[in-house]
Formats: C-alpha cells, structure tokens, sequence
C-alpha cells in the first residue's frame, strides 16, 4: 500500500541556512631574496553583522552581508611585533585585485607592459619581491566587489556610499584584528585610488570608533580631495593641477625631443602655479597680449597645438586631452596609464571611447585571479569575481552635499591625534587620474603642525595609475614600502 498525501496538503518550507564564513586555508612557501618563507592564506567570505535594537532592548546580530578577503600570514611569526597591512584599491567599484596580483602579494600577474603586452591567456607567478615578506597581509573587496555581496534578501545600494563603505570596511578590519589576536600588531593601510580617501578616512574612523590606531598608511596614486580632479563648472584647479602631468605625456610620446623629462615637468610646474593659475583666475580681464602669450606657453609644455588651446579657452579638460593629443598619428592614450596607446573607430572624436591602459591590463588580471583563487587557494564560487564593476554607481557622498569630496580634514585628524602615524604617497608621472600635482597641492593644504610633515614622504614613478605594471617601477616601489614597514627611511 502507497502512502500518499492529498495535492492540496500544506508543502514543507525549507528556510535557508544563515550565512556563514567560508573561509578556505592552504599553505605555501615563497623564495625572497633573504630566503624562503612560509606562510598560510586563507580565502573566503566573512559575514557582517550588526547589532540590532528595538524600543531600547538588543535585539542581537543581524547578518547584512558577506565580504570577501585573502589573507596571507606568515607561519610561526609573533604576532605582537609581526606587522599586518590591510590593502584595498578604489573605484569606487574596484576590487582589491590589482594591488594583490600587482604589487604586494606572493603571487603576481605576468603580462608585459605598455608596447610589449603578452597575449592570452598571459600567466601568474611568484612575486620574489612581496611585501609578505615584511607584513601580514589582507587584501579586502569593499561590498558589490570581487566575491563580496549583501546577504540574500539585502539591499545592495546600502553600501554604496562613502559612509556605509567605511563602515563595513572598518568592521571587516575589526573583526579580522580581533579574531586573529593582532591588536597588539603593528598595522598599516595600503588604499589604491579612490581607495587612498577610503584609507585616509579610515585611519580616523578607526581611531575613533575602536581606538584601533595604525602605524602607517600608503596612498598609491592619492586624491584626498575630489576638487583636484574635478572638471567641473567654475572650478579652475584641475585644469592647472593636470598641466604638468600632461607635459609628462607629451615628453613620454616624443613630443618634447630630447629634452630631460624632469627638465619639461619643471617648466610644466612653474608655468602651472604661476602665469595660468594667474590667467585662469583673471578670466576675460586677462590682457590680450598675455592671453596669447599664455596659450603659447600652454601649448608649448603639453604638446598640443596653439590653436586648439585657444578654442578651448585654456582649459583643457583632461579626457579631450587624451583623445588630442597623438590624433595626427590616429592614437588615443591611456587614462590609467597614458603610455598606453589605442584605436578608435575614426578620428573625429572629442574624448575618448574607451581607456586602452585598462583595456590592456583587465584581462591578464582576471585570468590571474581567477585561477589564483580556485587553483592555488581552493576557494570555488559560481558568483563572477566583479574586478571593477559599475553597479555601485551612483555611488552616494550624502555626507559631503553642498561641497566637493575631501577627506584631508579626517586625514589631518588622524596624524594629529596619532603623531607617530607616517603617511607614503606614490605618484605615477603619466598618471591621467589622479595627476602628482594634485597630491602636492592636497597634501600642502593639510591641517596638520609643521613638525609633523616629515611623516609624509612621497615618490615618485615613470608610469602610470598603477606604476607597478612598469617592471623597473614595481622594483623600486616594493622596496620602498618594505622599508616603510620596517619603519626606514626609504632606499636611495
């Protein structure tokens, strides 16, 4: 006899399972130029959760969302002097992908660099030069990045602001220090990008809410203020803040001759903060004679031709810049990296219809990824790995409404309140995004005591947004942050 229930008979719901970390562990060892390491990572998602209150009573934890790390330790190390950094890049929408294969971890992305690019399905291999060698590392995808989403049934959206994006990455942080007994460790922050506001302002943020305080933080290709890149109606600092890294460009794409490059950035420099800064504020009352005399020695230092300075009004914009300036030989360059070269559909374009710098480098890094992950870590998801997704847009800046985005004042707090706080900034010369000039101007505007500007060294690299893509680059910036870490001044 068949036992059977009615159709009609109530059906057995099935409630999903909370989420939990999935966190993987494997070990490794890697060959350093002071011999071979070995260190544990770990790989997986950790779930977010916050306290929830009703009419005054705790209610509990609430899990809200589940964000991905890999991280790397090194085995048998004592974890009360043993630094750990926590690395993130920018965007906003960017996963943390590119300093992690790039520059800092113990595998790195084998592509060629600009004008000698390896094809695909280009390689990954073992980076003898990793900060892991000197630090702990934690690479972070901020929510709606890499692997790392809302919770089933959450609201995405939520963290895609400045606030909610600090919050959850400074929770991250928190937990991880507390579930590693690493608070007596020396901790550093590496942000990339919009990555270095989000650590500039997690430096105080952590201060503040956990009085977790950091050692050092290093800003790779900075903007701590958001008017210094900013094209925006009638605000003239980016149009001067770019010139001298346009002036790079030009010298990098041979329009300069034989003229050292550090020669063409310093006329680019004095021109820049003297007669067009001055021009630019004087408007219509600049006199004749000097407007012409200034779009001459405009054109002079960018490469571009008088003409077009004049049509523009002196104020070259810097994505009609890009699409301008090789147009007589039917090239666009890179913003990310202006070494970078491409093609567009005909030559008739006022900007640019994609950036071909990172066109070059998103593939080799995906590959990289994905196979580093699933291959040498064990970590395996069917959700695609977001390496720089536009789904966080509009990205919210509610807490800045009426003014531009600046996070120097939560980054002069910082250094005030902790004076022991050391601050690296790297800028690329043929940076389009984020343009060395503009880190100056940022960094000498900051609130802080004379005494404590020593705390502040910057770099400089011929190359680009991520300067670590150039070979000779990446070199000398891996031991430059090594020597930060170990709290030297930087190698000559």
């Amino acid at each position: 006899m068949t036992d059977s229930k009615p159709a009609n008979e109530e059906k057995e719901t099935r409630t999903p399972a909370p989420p939990s970390d999935d966190l993987t562990e494997t070990h490794h060892t890697l060959a350093t130029p002071a011999g071979e390491i070995r260190y544990t990572a770990s790989a997986g998602r950790v779930v977010l959760r916050e306290q929830v209150h009703e009419d005054g009573h705790f209610k509990g934890l609430e899990a809200k969302a589940e964000m991905f790390i890999t991280a790397y330790t090194l085995d048998g190390a004592d974890p009360t002097v043993r630094p750990v950094t926590f690395a993130f890049n920018g965007g906003p929408g960017s996963s943390s992908v590119w300093l992690h294969l790039g520059l800092l971890g113990p595998r790195r992305v084998l592509m060629g660099d600009a004008g000698s690019l390896a094809p695909p399905p280009y390689g990954i291999g073992d980076n003898a030069e990793s900060l892991l060698a000197h630090t702990d590392l934690v690479f972070i995808d901020p929510v709606s990045t890499g692997y790392s989403r809302v919770v089933t049934g959450g609201k995405a959206s939520e963290y895609h602001g400045f606030k909610r994006d600090l919050e959850s990455v400074g929770e991250l942080i928190r937990l991880w220090t507390s579930r590693n007994g690493r608070w007596l460790s020396p901790k550093y922050l590496a942000g990339e990008s919009y990555g270095t506001v989000r650590a500039s302002a997690l430096a105080t943020y952590l201060q503040r809410e956990f009085g977790l305080f950091c050692n050092g933080i290093m800003l790779i290709s900075s903007v701590i203020d958001m008017g210094t890149i900013r094209f925006t109606e009638g605000n003239d600092l980016p149009h001067v803040l770019f010139l001298p890294t346009y002036a790079a460009l030009a010298h990098y794409h041979g329009l300069h001759g034989s003229r050292p490059l550090r020669e063409v950035i310093d006329e680019a420099v004095a021109v820049a903060a003297g007669p067009y800064l001055q021009g630019l504020a004087s408007g219509s009352r600049l006199p004749g004679a000097d407007r012409a005399d200034l779009i001459r020695r405009v054109a002079g230092v960018t490469g571009l031709a008088e003409d077009y300075v004049r049509r523009v009004n002196l104020r070259i914009e810097h994505m009609r810049f890009f699409r301008e300036l090789l147009r007589h030989r039917g090239r666009v360059i890179g913003r990310l990296d202006g070494r970078f070269t491409g093609y567009e559909p005909d030559d008739g374009g006022e900007k640019p219809s994609d950036d071909p710098s990172n066109v070059a480098i998103r593939g080799p890094y995906a590959a990289a990824l994905n196979h580093h992950v699933r291959v040498d870590l064990g970590y395996s998801s069917d959700l695609p790995y977001e390496l720089l997704t536009g789904r966080v847009q509009p990205w919210s800046y509610t807490e800045f409404e009426g003014r531009h985005v600046s996070v120097s004042s939560m980054l002069g707090e910082a250094m005030r309140h902790n004076p022991h706080l050391r601050v690296y900034v790297a800028c690329g010369y043929y940076d389009g995004a984020t343009p060395f000039f503009g880190a100056e101007h940022a960094f000498a505007h900051l609130d802080i005591p004379d005494e404590l500007r020593s705390n502040i060294s910057f770099e400089y690299y011929e190359a680009g947004h991520m300067m670590y893509v150039h070979e000779p680059s990446r070199l000398r910036q891996s031991a430059t942050l090594a020597a930060f870490v170990g709290g030297s001044a930087p190698p000559a």
